[in-house]
């Protein structure tokens, strides 16, 4: 295990203690002056102290939001707009490897991935919402009624509050917030406290970029304190928030305070159908990918294997093999394939979720252990690709989402059944299926209730795209228009031509 070294652009941001949120335009510290540790999941060792907000914090990121909002920022013409967030995506793009380790070191993903994938959509999807300010636009609806004339106009709806998850956040950091400022709002991001430091540093080079002081805000400190203090908030327009259910509930009951907007991207449990006309030499291993990317914490992860039975066999086998070969390190070994699962409590609960599938009488077929020795450090929790089977579709282990590198396989006989099986669930994020046929690709799919289904792919992303749940998995899409819809209030003007 040869770790990379650290770049020193990271080691001059580590030293830089405690790590200050941005508000206003400003580096600050909470008022109280609390701070929390931030770790370093593959060793278990602490990288930095990081200031803690509390209610009154929050109240400050609100009033500079809500005084950018009566600044330039939201009537700036739209090149001006267009150019600062342009400077950004370049200055993302220009810091890419030191975002990259610093989103490694912090959560554990390996820097195979964060060089490859994180990084680089960080900076595309600031590119692509930074060509959106000069394509916003209303519209001259047909009117019925004699000598008048109307017309629509696309407005800013304020100050956006946007609370995301540790398993991705370069990417949610910017899909989010890129929308927002592209229509003139300003912004308040809160990262999950145990994987902040990759968005502190977005926030210090959103300054460098040139947004306006209360344009762009980034807060830190525990979910359940700040989640509160900014769903409750009066002067808060609208709220975008990634994370469990049970957390898009209690925003919803906040966020009538002031009726304020909601777009919420909750839990999953997605089904993955393998056919028996699949390819299997993508199948398998695209059904492996789809489970264990990202160690298996992925809001899409596809956790339920649907697999006919005629092909149950040599999938299994198939996914065995490839667990055995996974490597499985620390973040910064450029080896690594699986990286360390976040931190103690949430190995923890996947525990809780194997362990209870044992004890049901469920088949483990690999992994289900904490892995040791063979230089993997003693302070990271580390699991392999944990294979089950034996499973029964209401059993606990098959209907809440484990967040971890798990799946559940189960054989099916026919596509209505596989189509019914996979939609008993009371999520509705994402889904995949194998198949060579076409015409059973489109009817599966138009029978799937899920925001995204992948056919002979899986996990596939892009700005162009809606992305988004049904059911108990939130309403609201990113991506696409529709993030603008959602970041915009429309406004129908009426003139009397006499």
């Amino acid at each position: 295990m040869q770790p990379d070294p650290v770049h020193p652009d990271v080691v001059r941001f580590l030293q830089d203690a405690p790590k200050k949120m941005i508000i206003g335009g400003e580096k600050t510290a909470s008022i109280s002056g609390k701070t929390y540790t931030a770790y370093n999941p593959s060793t278990g060792e602490a990288l930095v102290e990081v200031y803690s907000a509390a209610a009154e914090d929050i109240d400050c990121a609100v009033e500079a939001a809500r005084k950018a909002m009566h600044g330039p920022w939201p009537t700036m013409l739209c090149d001006q707009r267009e150019s600062i967030m342009r400077r950004f995506a370049a200055l993302i793009e220009e810091h890419a490897e030191e975002l990259a380790q610093l989103e490694s070191l912090d959560n554990g993903k390996p820097i195979s991935k964060t060089r490859s994938i994180d990084a680089p959509v960080a900076a595309s999807n600031m590119y692509h919402w930074a060509g959106w300010p000069s394509r916003i636009h209303g519209e001259t609806p047909v009117v019925s009624i004699p000598n008048h004339f109307a017309y629509t106009r696309r407005e800013p709806v304020g100050v956006v509050a946007i609370i995301f998850p540790w398993n991705y956040p370069l990417i949610h950091y910017t899909q989010k917030s890129g929308p927002a400022l592209a229509a003139g709002n300003a912004v308040i991001l809160k990262p999950a406290s145990v994987a902040s430091l990759a968005c502190i540093r977005l926030g210090e080079l959103a300054q460098e970029a040139g947004f306006p002081p209360g344009v762009f805000n980034v807060v830190t400190g525990p979910g359940g304190v700040i989640g509160e203090a900014l769903s409750s908030h009066p002067h808060i327009d609208k709220i975008q928030v990634t994370g469990s259910t049970g957390v898009g509930r209690r925003i919803i009951q906040n966020s009538t305070i002031n009726i304020k907007r909601v777009s919420l991207e909750l839990g999953s449990k997605a089904p993955n159908c393998v056919f028996e006309d699949a390819d299997l030499e993508k199948a398998i291993p695209g059904a492996f990918h789809a489970a264990f990317g990202n160690t298996g914490q992925s809001c899409v992860a596809g956790c339920r294997l649907y697999v006919q039975r005629p092909v149950l066999e040599k999938v299994l086998e198939g996914l065995q093999a490839l667990a055995g070969q996974a490597r499985i390190g620390v973040a910064m070994d450029t080896q690594t394939e699986m990286g360390p699962i976040i931190d103690a409590a949430q190995y923890r609960t996947i525990m809780e979720y194997v362990e209870e599938g044992r004890k049901s009488g469920a088949a483990i077929l690999s992994g289900g252990e904490r892995l040791s020795g063979n230089g993997l450090p003693e302070g990271g929790y580390y699991l392999s690709p944990t294979i089950i089977t034996g499973v029964g579709d209401d059993d606990r282990i098959s209907q809440e989402e484990i967040f971890g590198p798990v799946v559940t396989v189960y054989p099916f006989d026919t596509e209505e059944e596989a189509i019914a099986r996979a939609n008993h669930t009371t999520y509705g994020l994402a889904a995949g299926l194998w198949t060579e046929n076409v015409a059973r690709a489109h009817r599966v799919a138009a029978q799937i209730k899920a925001g995204v289904v992948w056919v002979n792919t899986y996990d596939m992303f892009n700005s162009t795209v809606p992305f988004g749940g049904y059911k108990q998995s939130g309403y609201g899409r990113d991506n696409s228009e529709s993030a603008i819809d959602a970041v915009t209030e429309t406004k129908s003007v009426w003139i009397a031509l006499k």
